[in-house]
């Protein structure tokens, strides 16, 4: 079948050797996939935390021991208790931070 021409940007002619065999866009096609499984890779490898930790719900609202304390006690940020640790459901963080108005009214 021969050579195909690669034309980077606007160009009408190629310059050069800017020839491309199939074999090169074999070649490129599976570096490329590689790469992109490589980076879906890192996203897909640990997945989102569904219950936190009291340090890190303070950290997130940037709030402090005591208006988390007094967010438990009026039942405004549920959670749940684990021996001695409070852990609390990120649905509802991402509720509290998009709407913050819901816990101090």
């Amino acid at each position: 079948m021969g050579k195909l021409v690669y034309l980077p940007g606007d160009q009408k002619q190629p310059i050069g050797n800017q020839l491309v065999t199939l074999d090169d866009l074999q070649k490129f096609r599976i570096d490329l996939l590689m790469d992109i499984r490589k980076m879906l890779e890192g996203h897909l490898a640990k997945p989102p935390k569904r219950w936190i930790k009291s340090s890190e719900v303070k950290k997130m609202l940037n709030i402090s021991n005591g208006t988390l304390l007094s967010l438990r006690k009026t039942g405004q940020l549920p959670f749940k208790r684990v021996g001695g640790l409070m852990f609390y459901d990120a649905g509802e963080i991402d509720l509290t931070l998009t709407c913050p108005k819901k816990l101090l009214r």
